[in-house]
């Protein structure tokens, strides 16, 4: 296919063949997902760069991968052969924040910490805060709805959401959503294209509501015997009507690697912590209450150890510790074979000591692999992480094993497949175990209409949804 048209249509140097930059941009950081090869890469710089891109490739029939900033863990930024990859990282400006409606307006490769950032300034808050917070955009969190630390209590990318410009597998520019703080015109279609993963359009635009200056958090920890004593706690804690800013567990194993990785000062003889957060109503004494409450369930469940601080800088370590899981799970992998496949499980929160339990099973079952686990246990989410030597087919097929089998346990216990990271490629047959016939036929009704020739991120989530 000649490319010369598509050039002519767009910013100059936005499209770029090298074989080297093309490889480089042709995946996130999942294993186990195929890699095809690009046709080309399109580094959009406007609006009109993304239309010009869709509509040739809707007339010409190409398959188009929209990516951000590629940290996705399913391999929904993966090329397919003969696509063009389509980059929104260089649209990236802050369009406009509004203190008095309480919204901001960002391009979708605007980094999440970077937003956080600009905001405060305004004396403003994003909450959403992925793991990924300092390097993930905008746009991806979108596709994906990202969650992360601080959901439990302020939610996820979903709930922020106030408007989209998108342009469809045809070109075409649409404003979805509404521009008050309330609007029920029409059907609630921005919805539909958050967590869309690039198979529904391409988003160019976003608004979000944000808050006012969260407040400063007092921070607690736990130490327990096991994972499924921490998992009874938050069961226990939030059952009683704990409402915690964060609420995070790290296993024995994962406790390991970040030790090794860092100055973090981790109980290294623990079976398994939670990291509790809690702001009340704003005030030290409704935050201190909250505390009080996780302590007293996390005793009842066997704590060998509760404690809390009212001191910033031990809040800020522990965090930093949280935040460094997936870093120190690099290192980890890197010199144990080179293998880690992350689970993303998510189940009802009074299924959580079973579902610890299962894991704790695989792990046995599986001797030759290193499982360790890391939570946003206030949402019932867990992101278990395997550990293995890619280069023995014999460990790399167990790790196969157990990834479906922690899976399994999710839905059989109630749950999802994916809390946050989404499907892409990776979990793409697992949705289709997960819905039920009627909800496969209208996911995929709804992508033929909105995307009849199949272009948009072919062969990702709903691929198997008709089989």
């Amino acid at each position: 296919m000649d490319l010369a048209p598509l050039r002519e249509a767009l910013s100059a140097g936005a499209v770029v063949e090298d074989a080297d930059v093309i490889a480089a941009h042709s995946a996130d950081h999942a294993l186990f997902s195929p890699v095809g090869t690009a046709r080309a890469l399109v580094r959009a710089h406007s609006i009109e760069d993304v239309q010009a891109t869709l509509r040739f490739a809707h007339e010409h029939r190409i398959p188009v991968v929209p990516q951000g900033s590629r940290t996705g863990l399913s391999g929904a930024a993966n090329a397919v052969d003969g696509c063009l990859l389509l980059s929104l990282a260089k649209m990236d400006a802050i369009v406009g924040i509004d203190p008095a409606e309480g919204t901001c307006t960002v391009q979708p490769g605007v980094i999440n910490q970077a937003l956080k950032d600009a905001l405060a300034d305004h004396g403003l808050s994003y909450p959403p805060d992925p793991g990924s917070v300092a390097i993930s955009s905008i746009g991806g969190n979108v596709a994906t709805n990202a969650g992360g630390l601080c959901c439990v209590k302020y939610g996820v990318t979903a709930d922020y959401v106030r408007r989209l410009r998108v342009v469809l597998a045809d070109g075409s520019l649409t404003t979805l959503g509404r521009p008050t703080a309330k609007g029920v015109a029409g059907l609630g279609l921005a919805q539909l294209f958050v967590g869309s993963e690039g198979t529904l359009g391409v988003v160019v635009e976003v608004t979000l509501d944000v808050v006012p200056a969260l407040p400063q958090p007092l921070t607690a920890i736990a130490v327990f015997p096991d994972s499924v004593s921490a998992a009874g706690t938050v069961s226990d804690y939030m059952t009683s009507g704990g409402k915690p800013a964060l609420m995070e567990f790290i296993d024995g194993t994962t406790i390991g690697m970040i030790n090794d990785y860092g100055d973090f000062g981790l109980p290294a003889d623990a079976g398994a912590m939670l990291i509790v957060q809690a702001d009340g109503d704003g005030t030290l004494s409704a935050a201190s209450a909250e505390l009080e409450a996780f302590a007293a369930a996390a005793r009842a469940n066997g704590a060998s150890e509760v404690m809390h601080s009212e001191d910033p800088r031990d809040s800020e370590l522990l965090i930093a510790a949280r935040r460094a899981v997936s870093p120190a799970s690099e290192k980890y992998a890197v010199a144990h074979g080179g293998g880690v496949l992350v689970d993303d499980v998510c189940v009802p929160r009074e299924r959580l000591r079973e579902m610890f339990a299962a894991v704790a099973r695989v792990d046995a079952q599986f001797p030759d692999l290193t499982v360790g686990t890391c939570a946003h246990a206030g949402d019932g989410n867990l992101h278990p992480s395997i550990f293995f030597d890619a280069q023995d087919p014999h460990a790399v097929a167990a790790a196969e094993e157990a990834f479906a089998l922690i899976m399994e346990a999710g839905l059989e216990l109630g749950g999802t497949i994916t809390g946050e990271h989404g499907v892409g490629v990776l979990k793409a047959g697992w949705l289709a175990r997960e819905l039920d016939p009627a909800a496969r036929a209208l996911h995929l009704a709804i992508k033929r209409a909105v995307d009849p020739r199949g272009i948009l991120n072919p062969g990702k989530m709903l691929a198997l949804l008709g089989e």
